[in-house]
């Protein structure tokens, strides 16, 4: 069926996340597509091989890197792939992705200094995702994903 997303597994409360916290997403509309059976969960980054809890890494151009230096590209790469490849076995369209993450960052990530700073991009999955024409949004950008998702659903 058409109308499958793609989601962050962080958002759905899989401790996934690097310093294995909790984002959960509670926005009505997630929890009613989760109830509904729409939401496929995927960690990019624990799917390319990384562990929980897991150095801060962050993009510097096209590598991404840990604090200390340890480059960690191929993992979200490979994390990125698998994503796509659950994507396009689940006919999947949309996906809402973690915001400022190095791999799930939709409109924003952090900079690459580790000091806090965000600049306008995407994370390596985000941009994978999108290059293979999927829709991304952020979990801040629910209002936009909705409207993305009413229009596939009722032409399929």
């Amino acid at each position: 069926m058409k109308g499958k997303i793609l989601v962050s597994a962080c958002l759905l409360g899989e401790k996934v996340r690097y310093d294995n916290g909790d984002v959960a997403c509670h926005d009505p509309r997630f929890l009613r597509w989760a109830k509904e059976g729409l939401l496929i969960g995927i960690c990019p980054e624990v799917s390319g091989g990384l562990p929980v809890p897991r150095p801060d890494s962050q993009r510097k151009g096209d590598r991404v890197v840990t604090g200390k230096g340890v480059d960690v590209t191929y993992e979200y790469k490979s994390g990125a792939q698998k994503a796509l490849s659950l994507a396009k076995e689940n006919d999947v369209s949309v996906a809402i992705l973690k915001q400022d993450s190095p791999s799930c960052g939709s409109l924003y990530i952090f900079d690459g200094t580790f000091k806090g700073v965000k600049k306008s991009g995407q994370g390596v999955t985000a941009e994978l995702l999108r290059r293979n024409g999927i829709k991304v949004f952020g979990e801040d950008q629910l209002d936009e994903a909705e409207r993305e998702i009413k229009k596939i659903t009722s032409n399929s």
